[in-house]
């Protein structure tokens, strides 16, 4: 089968209408990374009427899970919401993880190897294919994905027209979990394993790769550090000049409110916002970790910000760097 792009190998696996969308579903080979075998799934949604595309976003999914946490089997999500309101949505899934087939080292698979060769991928594709830099929006351990590769260098800047961090911080973790002892027991044990079941945090759909829970362990230990190596990432996104809007629920006991402001303020960037998302904040309830994007009043409430902010690079009411209205 011909080649979607002069990049590398992409195969358009499937074109479909849904309703009243198209899903096109484009399967990378970038054998940019020491595994040859990844292969990373990347699913586009657009209006089935034929009206012109907004500007493109890409959606990253979080830890245990795949493209479904944006765009349901049924036609609902904040992706299919985004692709009726005009956006050129693209849905990535990370090596192993919902369409993209498990490579041969998945048991080993970082969030190091999804920064460094599997988001540049992504970014060089969509960008061949738009001709413009996306907006990026990750929730949960996908913002960290991001956020690690604009650190690193990995991710240019200029491929990315802003960045929503939606549940995403590098200081906080059950208190046990930082006990020396306890962290470097569930560490060993996961050498032998795989995967880690989807339930291990009462939530998601997928396994993932035991790889990725050693390395967040290690971030989150007594004395660990977000970064990889002698990389400090939280330090090298001073260098990080993009647009950065991050939201935080006040009922988020994975991702609590105050430590998501902590990584937003790392950033070097001009423009920051944070939108704490609350009932003393004026929303209708207090939202956590999953309910911040997903629901009936999340689609009342917060997806109208992030659209607010996509199509015009601001919130909806007034916002100073960092707005007393959203603290």
């Amino acid at each position: 089968m011909q080649s979607s792009s002069k990049l590398f190998p992409v195969a358009l696996v499937s074109a479909e209408l849904r309703g009243d969308l198209t899903e096109d579903v484009y399967l990378l080979k970038p054998n940019n990374s020491p595994d040859s075998s990844v292969e990373l799934a990347l699913t586009r949604l657009g209006r089935a009427d034929g009206a012109a595309r907004a500007v493109p976003v890409v959606l990253l999914h979080g830890g245990f899970a795949n493209r479904r946490f944006w765009y349901t089997a049924n036609g609902n999500g904040l992706g299919a919401w985004l692709a009726r309101a005009g956006f050129d949505v693209w849905l990535a899934e990370m090596r192993g993880h919902g369409l993209s087939p498990r490579n041969q080292r998945y048991r080993d698979n970082c969030v190091v190897d999804y920064a460094r060769y599997d988001l540049p991928a992504i970014a060089a594709f969509v960008d061949e294919q738009c001709g413009q830099p996306a907006h990026w929006l990750g929730h949960s351990l996908g913002g960290l994905t991001l956020a690690a590769a604009l650190a690193g260098g990995d991710l240019a800047g200029e491929r990315v027209a802003s960045l929503i961090l939606a549940g995403c911080q590098i200081r906080r973790l059950h208190w046990s979990l930082k006990l020396p002892p306890l962290n470097w027991v569930a560490r060993l044990r996961l050498r032998g394993r795989e995967a880690v079941a989807a339930d291990w945090l009462g939530r998601g759909p997928e396994e993932e790769p035991a790889g990725v829970v050693r390395e967040v362990l290690r971030w989150f230990s007594l004395f660990g550090r977000f970064g990889q190596g002698k990389q400090d990432w939280a330090a090298q996104l001073a260098d990080v000049e993009v647009p950065v809007l991050a939201l935080a629920g006040t009922d988020d006991r994975t991702d609590p409110a105050g430590a998501c402001r902590q990584l937003l303020e790392c950033f070097g960037s001009a423009q920051r916002e944070f939108v704490r998302c609350g009932r003393a904040d004026g929303f209708a309830e207090d939202y956590g970790h999953v309910e911040l994007l997903q629901g009936k009043n999340a689609q009342r409430e917060v997806w109208p910000l992030l659209e607010s902010w996509l199509r015009f690079g601001r919130l909806p009411l007034p916002a100073t760097e960092i707005s007393p209205t959203f603290a």
